[in-house]
């Protein structure tokens, strides 16, 4: 019977330090080799593809800083007094050049200037030719009663058309705004204005109708 060589012994020397768990100690177990991750499996930490993240919603514009406001247009002086030519009164008169468009803006800026130089308010009236001021036409609307209230109280600026100027009283300063037509009852209310003004005469349209109404070159 032929004999099977016996496998070489290593001596215990020759395996090395035998490595013994110190006392308390457990070994620690081998942490298994993690295999190849599919695309489904997210990585710790990360959320992979997982359904779309809502888009953050649109930032709110930010309001553009205030432009400068730019500064009010210079009003250019009104042309100089003068004595309307064989008129009743002391009155002295300003004539305003603006279309009948403008009127009633030209005539509430010579409100404004008056105001501001010291006028008091009780001391204008201010007729309109054409269509009622916008603040007649506002006052209108709660009644006559209410509105004829006010003049007669005389303590604010008074607003009418020419065609009523025979109701109104007797002002240190009348403004007429010649918004519309000159016809016969408005040329005349314009022509009784000068005599009503105590102080001062102020007419804003076109010079060609104003002397044409007042019948004398000015």
């Amino acid at each position: 019977m032929p004999l099977i060589p016996e496998e070489p012994q290593i001596p215990e020397s020759a395996q090395g330090p035998r490595v013994t768990p110190a006392a308390g100690r457990t070994a620690p177990t081998p942490r298994p080799v993690p295999g190849p991750r599919s695309a489904a499996t997210p990585r710790p930490g990360n959320p992979g593809r997982g359904p779309a993240r809502p888009a953050p919603p649109a930032q709110r514009p930010h309001p553009a800083p205030p432009m400068p406001a730019a500064p009010a247009p210079a009003v250019a002086p009104a042309p100089a007094a003068r004595k309307l030519p064989d008129a009743g009164s002391a009155a002295q008169f300003q004539l305003i050049p603006a279309p009948a468009g403008g009127a009633v803006d030209a005539a509430d800026e010579a409100v404004d200037l008056l105001l501001d130089s010291g006028r008091a308010p009780g001391d204008i009236l201010v007729l309109t030719t054409g269509e009622q001021h916008p603040w007649a036409a506002h006052e209108l609307s709660f009644g006559e009663a209410a509105y004829w209230a006010q003049h007669d109280a005389g303590d604010d600026v008074f607003f009418a058309r020419a065609a009523n100027a025979d109701r109104c009283a007797s002002r240190s300063v009348i403004i007429v705004a010649v918004n519309g037509d000159l016809d016969e009852a408005s040329a005349r209310a314009l022509s009784d204005a000068r005599e009503r003004a105590g102080v001062l005469l102020i007419v804003c349209g076109d010079p060609q109708k104003v002397n044409s109404a007042l019948g004398a070159g000015v």
